[in-house]
């Protein structure tokens, strides 16, 4: 019991942390173009550059945190899960969180408006529930039907058009390498023409094992993977699915690709991590995350607890959320902020 708990942690710890280290390490180029970020980063290796070679995380991090609090509290009902998911949603708003996506704030809004969560999401194929889903994955994986259930309840809390809610079912299938594509397709009775005809550029450029550009390139995103799920999702499946055990390989070859980089830095990594575990994140990676109040010790203590919950029976009895300084979230969001602003000011100066 004690190895499989481990075991597990680690492999909860690497989505956990994994998804912070793809967020942070894509954060500072977020939305520059394919082009322009190869002017700026050239042949360098990716590292932290958000402030003074450290990194910080995005909504993206903080959203798979959520989700991995609201499975602790309960990991057997979707409906109860929804409920503690939408209560966190309600305070991380009240943080002043920077970035946050348009449909998540209009969802959140109406939220706290008294609506519940089975009818607060809005009409949206945005990629946010797919930044909540790999841990869901990892945690409910081997019961399939209930796996889908926690991840349509955690679409529909924000996002309702259906395609949402098939690209945020992409990744959770499988963490077998390219083993997981076949195990995504046999999943997917519902998918529309347009996933499958992604499903299927997916899998022939992974047998000529074409350079991720190209593969974007067929998707016709040249400038960057936009925010739209279902270029999102498969750009990150296919970084991910090419080299499943090359953490440092699939994060970078993501990012480079310009666009949505925090989101598709954070789901790659999110995903390598829970193939390979939180022991093979490079750890200047790791060491370079400057987090508080969700530091990297909690967030290790999180991805344990999650290892314990789920190796016992199941129940949704009561347990105690992780304790989180959420006082301290708004003063860390302003401090981010004025960082956000910053980016944003040096994208005036060259490399155009």
């Amino acid at each position: 019991m004690t190895l499989m708990v481990h075991d597990r942690a680690d492999k909860l710890a690497g989505v956990i942390l994994g998804t912070a280290v793809g967020d942070a390490l894509g954060l500072p180029y977020e939305n520059l173009s394919r082009r322009r970020l190869g002017k700026w980063l050239g042949d360098r290796p990716l590292e932290h550059r958000f402030v003074f070679g450290r990194g910080m995380v995005s909504d993206d991090t903080e959203h798979t945190c959520m989700v991995g609090q609201a499975l602790l509290a309960f990991p057997a009902t979707a409906d109860r899960f929804a409920c503690v998911l939408a209560w966190r949603l309600r305070f991380w708003l009240l943080c002043l969180p920077a970035g946050i996506g348009r449909a998540t704030l209009r969802s959140t809004i109406k939220l706290w408006l008294g609506i519940p969560p089975s009818g607060s999401g809005v009409w949206s194929a945005g990629n946010g529930p797919a930044m909540r889903a790999a841990l869901l994955g990892v945690c409910l994986g081997q019961d399939l039907e209930r796996l889908r259930a926690y991840v349509r309840v955690s679409t529909r809390i924000t996002h309702t058009d259906p395609r949402a809610e098939r690209g945020a079912s992409l990744g959770p299938q499988g963490f077998d390498g390219r083993s997981a594509l076949a195990a995504i397709r046999s999943q997917l009775a519902d998918a529309d023409d347009e996933l499958n005809n992604l499903l299927d550029q997916l899998d022939q450029h992974l047998k000529r094992n074409s350079p991720p550009a190209v593969f974007a390139e067929a998707l016709g995103l040249r400038n960057g993977v936009s925010g739209y799920i279902y270029h999102t999702v498969p750009a990150a499946l296919y970084c991910w699915l090419r080299s499943p055990g090359d953490f440092r390989g699939a994060v970078e070859d993501v990012i480079r690709l310009g666009g949505d980089m925090d989101t598709t830095g954070a789901i790659v990594a999110g995903l390598s991590g829970a193939t390979v575990g939180a022991r093979s994140i490079p750890p200047s990676w790791l060491d370079g995350l400057t987090e508080w109040p969700q530091t990297v010790r909690w967030m290790r203590s999180l991805a344990y607890q999650l290892a314990t919950r789920f190796a016992e029976e199941n129940s949704d009895t009561v347990v105690k959320a992780l304790p989180v300084c959420w006082p301290g979230q708004v003063p860390r969001n302003l401090f981010f902020l004025v960082l956000v602003l910053g980016h944003a000011c040096r994208r005036l100066l060259p490399p155009y």
